[in-house]
């Protein structure tokens, strides 16, 4: 398969990727670009721990191709701080100690983010939608982090 040059926006900075439009865009965020935030899980698209913004919507960046991101803006856990200042999600999981190992919470941060965007103040059915796994079960803490962001306005950030 021919290389390819694709143009496209991490964290709010212009760059290119030339390679195999296929390789998965969870690869070269972490082995290109160093941004490690954004973790291999299952491979599948299944658990999560994968998630980030294209455009906005969450996406398992294990299952999208480069050549998806064309023109694209994509934002990982590592783009959601406004300078020293967390995103509300995110100091919502300090303040509710969500992560136990933490190996999910990127995912599960970049999920929640992309759920306040669509539905500032969500139902149970709402936060029970968003489908990221974690294998510690932390799933109640998950879920208060979820009320304390939304209060927090976490869907204007």
């Amino acid at each position: 398969m021919a290389d390819v040059k694709i143009a496209f926006r991490i964290n709010g900075q212009g760059t290119e990727y030339r390679g195999d439009p296929e390789r998965p865009l969870l690869w070269h965020l972490r082995d290109a670009l160093r941004l490690t935030g954004t973790k291999y899980g299952c491979g599948a698209g299944l658990c999560g721990a994968c998630t980030v913004h294209i455009d906005g919507d969450a996406a398992r960046s294990c299952s999208v191709p480069m050549s998806a991101v064309s023109g694209k803006s994509v934002t990982t856990i590592e783009g959601l701080a406004q300078g020293s200042r967390l995103h509300p999600v995110q100091q919502a999981w300090i303040d509710e100690d969500v992560a136990q190992c933490g190996y999910c919470q990127a995912g599960q941060i970049m999920a929640t983010v992309a759920l306040l965007r669509k539905t500032p103040d969500p139902k149970p059915e709402d936060v029970d939608a968003i489908t990221n796994l974690c294998r510690c079960g932390t799933y109640p803490r998950v879920r208060k982090a979820i009320a304390r962001a939304a209060r927090a306005g976490g869907s204007k950030s």
